[in-house]
């Protein structure tokens, strides 16, 4: 049998092919580009990184409502740290030295170890404590420290009993293994270190020898970016991560540059800048949304206010900062709720929660610590407003300094913040609240807490 093949036939079928592949291939090829785009910071594209990062670029605005510095304390600041101390004062393990970083909580993270260092300098700068005392709370806290065992040998585990001083996880049970450790925690303690090596240099040797302990490059890796073990949202596993997103990860990284690690890849703000319009205003977001890695990009007040209280603003965390600080102020103008969000702990299930502007491509969100929404739990931080007062002086300053009204316990300290939905007061009280109003006084005496107070 013979066989005719008519070439005339597959020509024109051929031709019909090449439409739809072209277009297939094209579809391919964009989205492609689009996830590299995204997942990539401007660095990644070498000699053509302007042509990306030009447009991300954070113009500073034309003026800042700064509050002035260096006034002294009125008697109002004098009455709010003694509140805030009391939290301190009530929650001291004379044996070890540390404190509780939830009221009668006998466990600490090492933030919070890093928010009551912050709080005993600062409650001496106050006037609060006398030299004697702090002294001794100093020396004797940095014992601790020293005994503590480290994850795997190499870092501080995530939290640790204040009373045994062992490793546990975080409902407060003895681990021996441990849970790993956290790149932000560990920058922030980085920060507090260099403001007690630099005003208080007799407990230089003490530091220095924590520190020498620790394998700094495991949280560094190889390319000067943080990781921690964190939990995956994607695949809901434990695993070492990139940790830290716009705002947290730049802030914690001053702690690694400030003791000579190189950190200088996650100190750049505009590697995985976006900006998201809020009320007109443009706030600055991490492009590393959750579906891509593994821990949420929560737009919230922490990383701001203690930069600007600790280290003093830069001029990228600055203007970030401000407009963080000015869309909550719109929307107190549009709700009649005054607003200042952050992460905080809450007097119920699920205990802490980030309250936040902008994440995973919503606004105005809450999240549980699992990925869970939980806007119910939306409230005034009162370390949140409390820093934003002081750091800025115009007329939503005064509101917040108004809603505060009502957030202490003078025999206790003050309190978390107030539920937006409901009105009621949230009755936690932790370190890291009553350390930062006792940080921020303390900046109203000196400036930024980490720099040397100009004598002019």
């Amino acid at each position: 049998m013979k066989i005719v093949i008519d070439l005339t036939k597959i020509g024109k079928f051929l031709k019909k092919l090449v439409k739809p592949l072209v277009m297939l291939t094209a579809f391919y090829l964009g989205a492609n580009a689009v996830l590299f785009i995204e997942k990539a910071r401007p660095s990644d594209f070498g000699f053509y990184k302007d042509i990306f990062s030009k447009e991300m670029l954070i113009k500073p605005s034309k003026s800042y409502p700064m509050r002035k510095i260096a006034a002294g304390l009125t008697e109002q600041d004098r009455k709010d740290a003694q509140v805030a101390w009391k939290y301190f004062e009530n929650n001291y393990q004379k044996e070890t030295g540390l404190f509780n970083s939830v009221d009668m909580y006998p466990a600490s993270t090492f933030w919070d170890i890093s928010s009551s260092f912050h709080a005993v300098m600062s409650a001496y700068e106050i006037g609060l404590i006398d030299q004697k005392e702090f002294r001794e709370k100093m020396n004797k806290a940095l014992n601790s420290i020293l005994k503590f065992k480290l994850f795997e040998n190499e870092l501080p585990n995530k939290v640790y009993s204040t009373i045994t001083l062992s490793m546990v996880d975080y409902s407060n049970h003895n681990t021996q293994e441990g849970v790993g450790w956290s790149a932000m925690d560990i920058g922030r303690f980085l920060g507090t270190a260099s403001r007690i090596v630099k005003f208080y240099p007799e407990f230089t040797p003490k530091v220095d020898s924590i520190i020498a302990k620790w394998n700094i490059e495991r949280v560094l890796g190889n390319d000067a970016t943080l990781h921690g073990i964190g939990f995956s949202f994607k695949d809901k596993s434990a695993k070492i991560v990139q940790e830290g997103k716009l705002g947290y990860e730049e802030y914690a990284s001053k702690g690694y540059i400030l003791n000579d690690y190189d950190a200088t890849e996650s100190f750049r703000y505009t590697d995985f800048l976006k900006f998201v319009e809020i009320y007109g205003i443009e706030i600055g977001a991490d492009t590393r949304e959750v579906k891509y890695h593994p821990a949420y990009n929560y737009v919230l007040s922490e990383p701001y206010i203690l930069d600007g209280i600790e280290y003093g603003f830069d001029i990228n965390s600055r203007e970030l900062a401000y407009r963080i600080y000015q869309v909550q102020k719109k929307r107190y103008k549009k709700t009649g709720i005054p607003i200042a969000v952050s992460e905080d702990h809450v007097d119920r299930e699920p205990y802490f929660i980030y309250n936040s502007i902008y994440a995973n491509g919503k606004t105005w969100v809450c999240y549980a610590e699992n990925g869970e929404e939980a806007n119910e739990f939306k409230q005034l931080s009162t370390k949140a407003a409390y820093a934003w007062a002081t750091l800025f002086d115009d007329d939503y300053s005064l509101v917040l300094k108004k809603a505060l009204k009502g957030l202490n316990n003078p025999d206790k300290g003050w309190y978390a913040g107030r539920y937006d939905a409901t009105g009621k007061v949230n009755t936690v009280l932790t370190a890291n609240t009553n350390g930062i109003i006792l940080e921020s006084i303390a900046y109203k005496i000196k400036g930024p807490l980490l720099k040397i107070k100009n004598k002019k």
